[in-house]
């Protein structure tokens, strides 16, 4: 029996696999299903609390039935009147749409604000370590600076600036 013809992973496949198994693109995945789970709880606090509180506040009416009819027949609420064929301008939709996009923003500002807040305090904390050659620069600038507090007689020196 003869040997198996052995198969060569293509460059390009080792190439996606180790772009797919970086840590940022897994970072963004994890980020991106949170997101949207995040995004499904927003949507839920502005329909189901939000807007009921508004709506009440101004006279009992209901964000999501706030539309214009541009052509057709109106009906009783803004879905009923989309399966209608009616064309509309469905502004409630939208304000709700902005009230969520505030709420995600100011979400996020408020996680960025913290995770800088915790990155500035974990910078403070470690002591920069020098490179060696860091460490030569200031030996050479040391040595530069002990040669011409030496080499100066009577207040003369080398140009300004060394």
């Amino acid at each position: 029996m003869q040997p198996p013809i052995p198969l060569r992973e293509p460059a390009w496949l080792r190439e996606f696999k180790a772009f797919i198994m970086r840590g940022s693109v897994v970072d963004l995945a994890v980020g991106l299903v949170i997101g949207a789970a995040f995004t499904t709880i927003v949507t839920s606090f502005v329909e189901d609390l939000i807007n009921p509180l508004i709506g009440l506040a101004i006279g009992g009416v209901d964000f999501s039935n706030i539309f214009v009819v541009l052509s057709g027949e109106r009906r009783a609420s803004l879905a009923a009147t989309r399966d209608g064929g009616a064309a509309v301008l469905a502004i409630g939709s939208f304000l709700n749409t902005i009230i969520k996009f505030l709420i995600v923003s100011f979400a996020i500002f408020w996680v960025v604000k913290a995770l800088s807040k915790l990155r500035l305090n974990e910078i403070g904390k470690a002591a920069p370590v020098a490179t060696p050659t860091e460490k030569l620069l200031a030996e050479i600038r040391d040595e530069l600076k002990a040669q011409n507090g030496e080499g100066r007689a009577g207040g003369q020196g080398m140009a300004r600036g060394v």
